[in-house]
C-alpha cells in the first residue's frame, strides 16, 4: 500500500514539473504559431462512369495536425479508391503527400490493383485539383476527381452564431 502511495505521489509530481517546464518555456513565445498547429482539410470527390457520377463523397471538412493522414474512401461499381491525404508544413514550402490504393474490376473479370504516392506543394487556401486515375480522354471510361484545400484551424471565441 505504501509503495503505490509513493508512486502515485511520484506520477504527480512528475506530471506537475512537465507541464510547469512546457508553460515556462511557452510564455516568452506569445504571437509564435505552435508547430503542430491544426489543420482543416476541405475534400470534394466524385467518381464518374460514363460520364455519370456513380459515387460522390460530398464536401466534408476533415480536421488533423501536421503528419497525421486523413483517409477517404470512394466505391463505384467497378472500382475502389482509398486515398490519404498527408499535410506536412515546412520552412521550405508546405507539401501534401497522397498515398492511393485503388482496385479495378476489368470487363474479363480480372482485377487490377493499383497503388501510388505523390507528394504535392501546397499553399494554404489553394485548391488543390487530384486525379488519382488520370484525367479521362474517352467518355466511356471511368474517372475520379478530388478537390481539396487545406487551411490553419482557426477557433471561433466569439459566442456570436
Amino acid at each position: 500500500m505504501n509503495r503505490s502511495i509513493y508512486l502515485v505521489s511520484f506520477i504527480c509530481i512528475f506530471a506537475t514539473t512537465i507541464l510547469n517546464a512546457q508553460e515556462h518555456q511557452t510564455a516568452g513565445n506569445e504571437g509564435m504559431i505552435p508547430r503542430r498547429r491544426a489543420l482543416v482539410l476541405d475534400i470534394d470527390a466524385r467518381v464518374l462512369e460514363n460520364d455519370q457520377v456513380v459515387a460522390s463523397y460530398d464536401t466534408q471538412r476533415k480536421i488533423t495536425i501536421p503528419g497525421t493522414p486523413v483517409s477517404i474512401q470512394l466505391v463505384g461499381s467497378n472500382l475502389v479508391v482509398a486515398v490519404q491525404f498527408t499535410p506536412f508544413i515546412r520552412r521550405n514550402g508546405n507539401v501534401l503527400v497522397a498515398q492511393m490504393q485503388i482496385g479495378i474490376n476489368n470487363p474479363d473479370h480480372s482485377v487490377s490493383y493499383f497503388t501510388s504516392i505523390q507528394t504535392i506543394p501546397m499553399e494554404f487556401n489553394e485548391p488543390i485539383l487530384f486525379f488519382p486515375l488520370g484525367q479521362g480522354t474517352t467518355s466511356n471510361a471511368s474517372s475520379i476527381e478530388i478537390t481539396l484545400t487545406v487551411n490553419p484551424h482557426r477557433i471561433n471565441i466569439n459566442n456570436d452564431d
